[in-house]
């Protein structure tokens, strides 16, 4: 028989459990979907970093609800009468953009679904100069799958970094999950993906940020 005091079963478990803390930090930086996941930025530290540039932001459009309105409810601009925002997401979407200038986050490249409701978060964010990509689009699906094709080009786009300014894409929940399956779990409508180099030609998430959190990092 072997002789195992308690003594030396606590010890053995104290090792353990050492073992295993000092591993757990590592579990966010396992890649994921063509992309390391590793949120390290948050507030004044995020605000910063995103000062300096060289992100790409990947944006879910702000709340839409899935009716389309009718003749009388569409906006006077919504001429196929496609899904638009509510008040809930103008009002965001306009809190965002105000965000982004005050805190002097720099923006280059906008890239944006084509649909309706994504394009009226770019306007209303005021996001200049932005350029409709049939990839970051719905393919008149709605809220169904993706094409392949769309998730591999929203996985390349975010390891193209910028030099001194932020990338923003505009996109939909399908979208984001078909490129960024583990990473989308209670996505909000609004919410974004920051994306930073992960130092090895690919891309690391290092924050998500709720559509109501840009305007709370002024304070």
């Amino acid at each position: 028989m072997v002789d195992v005091r308690l003594g030396d079963l606590m010890k053995r478990y104290v090792w353990l459990m050492s073992a295993l803390s000092l591993l757990s930090p590592l579990v966010g930086v396992m890649p994921v979907a063509g992309t390391a996941r590793a949120q390290t930025l948050s507030g004044d530290g995020l605000v910063n970093a995103l000062r300096r540039g060289g992100y790409v932001i990947v944006l879910r459009h702000t709340s839409s609800p899935r009716e389309v309105p009718d003749k009388q409810t569409a906006n006077a601009d919504n001429i196929n009468q496609e899904r638009q925002l509510d008040q809930n997401g103008r009002t965001t979407a306009i809190a965002m953009g105000k965000a982004l200038r005050d805190l002097k986050i720099p923006v280059g490249d906008v890239f944006t679904s084509p649909t309706y409701r994504a394009m009226e978060t770019i306007r209303l964010a005021q996001l200049a100069n932005a350029r409709p990509q049939v990839e970051l689009g719905d393919g008149g699906q709605g809220m169904q799958s993706v094409a392949q094709s769309q998730a591999a080009w929203l996985r390349m786009k975010v390891t193209q970094f910028p030099n001194g300014t932020n990338t923003i894409l505009v996109t939909h929940l399908p979208n984001m999950a078909g490129a960024f399956p583990q990473l989308t779990a209670g996505l909000a409508d609004g919410e974004a993906f920051v994306f930073g180099s992960d130092g090895k030609g690919g891309a690391a998430l290092v924050a998500r940020v709720k559509i109501e959190e840009w305007p709370a990092m002024l304070h």
